[in-house]
């Protein structure tokens, strides 16, 4: 399915979001990179998609960044701007796409990601996680590949329950989306698929407690777009020392 709306996918967020996305990533980029040197750490984006995250960690000032997702086609187009921003940067700075050197793309399942422990510094996911077959799984390996320290940040789509807004933010999430997402992407069935994958996901707090559950410490969220969108942030535990004291 996600290999089908590759084409018109950019452009459905940016008008799904008001343009609001990229300022959300750069807040997940800051949160990732917070308390590391500039140019020192090493990054996973799970369920990297097109990129956009990615490429906003690689200017932000990661030393290394890999981009991994299940679906190749997304990965194929991810590449494909990498090397059109190579070429031509564009002007200023900005969340776009940043040096092509920085950024390696994987084909990888988050639910058993092809990396050692302890391989990162930051593990991010950005609109992917309700996506996954098993959430507490794929937080669990996000956690397994970080060193003790490092952070895990989410940034995805959170159910919108308030009372009267809900209702027509529902009405405009099954409705208007799937018809637009229909008419730019000539696959109406995929954005259908959106409104359900979020009525099905966690709640922020649910969420939160999830990360908990799994061995995340200090976890914190904070809700944008409205309360339609939550940022959680965790950080990976050490694990205890051996008996004896021995390290």
């Amino acid at each position: 399915m996600f290999g089908r709306i590759v084409p018109r996918y950019d452009a459905m967020n940016r008008l799904m979001t008001g343009g609001r996305d990229a300022a959300w990533r750069r807040l997940a980029v800051r949160l990732a990179l917070e308390g590391r040197p500039a140019g020192s750490a090493r990054v996973l984006d799970v369920a990297t998609g097109t990129g956009d995250l990615a490429f906003a960690l690689a200017a932000g000032g990661a030393a290394t960044v890999v981009g991994t997702d299940f679906a190749r086609p997304m990965l194929v187009a991810a590449d494909a701007k990498g090397r059109v921003a190579a070429n031509d940067p564009g002007p200023g700075p900005g969340p776009g796409p940043g040096p092509r050197a920085s950024v390696r793309w994987v084909v990888g399942d988050a639910l058993a990601l092809p990396y050692p422990n302890a391989a990162f510094d930051a593990s991010t996911v950005s609109f992917g996680l309700r996506n996954m077959a098993d959430y507490g799984a794929a937080l669990r390996e996000m956690g397994r590949v970080l060193r003790p320290g490092g952070r895990l940040v989410c940034l995805e789509l959170t159910p919108y329950r308030r009372p009267v807004l809900g209702r027509l933010f529902g009405w405009y999430f099954a409705r208007i989306v799937p018809l637009v997402g229909g008419l730019l992407s000539g696959d109406r069935d995929a954005y259908r698929y959106l409104p359900t994958s979020v009525a099905a996901f966690p709640t922020a707090d649910a969420l939160a407690d999830l990360m908990r559950a799994v061995d995340f410490a200090d976890v914190s969220y904070r809700l944008l777009g409205g309360g339609t969108v939550a940022l959680h942030v965790g950080t990976k535990v050490a694990p205890p020392p051996l008996a004896g004291g021995r390290a």
